[in-house]
């Protein structure tokens, strides 16, 4: 009888079992990450360097500010992780069944990396948008503060204020940039844990470490260019005549490209490096974790 309940974990659960694992594995690697993050979009909105936007910070605002905009970073991961990582899974597991279990080419995993970013970027683009919001508050002159005091207050004064649709504000941007990032993260990560595992018969820790450093990598110079664009369109305020800095994000990049040639994209590159190759790292250490604590309980 225990024999039957152990073997029952099967149908729903194996399903959602793959979004269920990449959501709280996100949200975990995010409760870390949050204050790099605060940092990265302070530099991105000219604020200064890493060191003096985290003394200003300090000084003016206190450690909380480092947290603002938490529950919206978990939201996020718990929309756009679950949707990308949970996508991925069964898209490659569906691609390895049509290749009869072989290894997938790198061409195929970039693919399916490719639509996991942007399956989790359309779920994902309401709660992004309210943590850049959010985040990019504290830099606003005092008359335009929104003062959103969380992710759901963010999105229910979006939705009254602006209309259902500009939840989606810069989704475009936001797609592509999840597209790259995705690209650059799951392709180079599935593909270096097999260089790691199988050529140089790398340990599992090893491998997890090494894979993830690999993918965090990829996935920040593949991303970063979008990132920017994606920051400046979300965080845009009209002026006195109501018109917008911008048309929209190619507008923006053609602007930017303008005025401060192709490096500009590149603006806070160290700091989102080293944000977004410990989220991936801790994203799929925290994964292996809780796969190998189901694997353990029987799930």
């Amino acid at each position: 009888m225990a024999e039957e309940k152990k073997a029952k974990p099967s149908g729903a659960w194996t399903t959602v079992k793959p979004f269920v694992n990449g959501g709280a594995s996100g949200m975990l690697a995010t409760c870390v990450i949050q204050p790099i993050d605060m940092i990265k979009v302070r530099i991105q909105l000219g604020q200064g360097s890493a060191a003096s936007v985290t003394k200003t910070m300090l000084k003016n605002e206190g450690f909380g500010a480092f947290y603002k905009g938490l529950s919206a970073g978990l939201l996020r991961q718990a929309t756009y992780t679950t949707a990308r990582l949970g996508s991925f899974k069964m898209l490659t597991a569906k691609a390895s069944e049509a290749n009869e279990g072989k290894p997938l080419p790198l061409y195929q995993k970039a693919l399916c990396g490719l639509t996991a970013g942007a399956i989790g970027a359309c779920v994902g683009s309401p709660a992004d948008l309210a943590l850049i919001r959010m985040q990019a508050d504290a830099t606003l002159p005092l008359a335009q503060r929104r003062n959103y005091t969380n992710a759901f207050h963010a999105l229910s004064r979006i939705v009254a204020d602006e209309g259902v649709l500009a939840l989606w504000k810069g989704c475009g941007p936001t797609m592509v940039r999840a597209m790259a990032l995705n690209m650059g993260m799951l392709a180079s990560y599935d593909q270096s844990a097999e260089y790691f595992r199988d050529s140089l018969n790398f340990g599992e820790t090893s491998t997890v470490v090494g894979a993830s450093a690999v993918s965090g990598f990829f996935a920040s110079a593949c991303s970063l260019p979008f990132d920017y664009v994606k920051t400046q369109i979300q965080k845009m305020q009209p002026d006195a005549q109501g018109r917008y800095p911008y048309t929209g994000s190619l507008d923006c990049a053609m602007k930017t490209l303008k005025s401060g040639g192709p490096l500009k994209f590149y603006t806070g590159f160290p700091v989102y490096c080293v944000r977004i190759a410990p989220h991936v790292m801790m994203t799929w250490i925290f994964l292996n974790q809780i796969q190998k604590l189901e694997k353990k309980v029987g799930l």
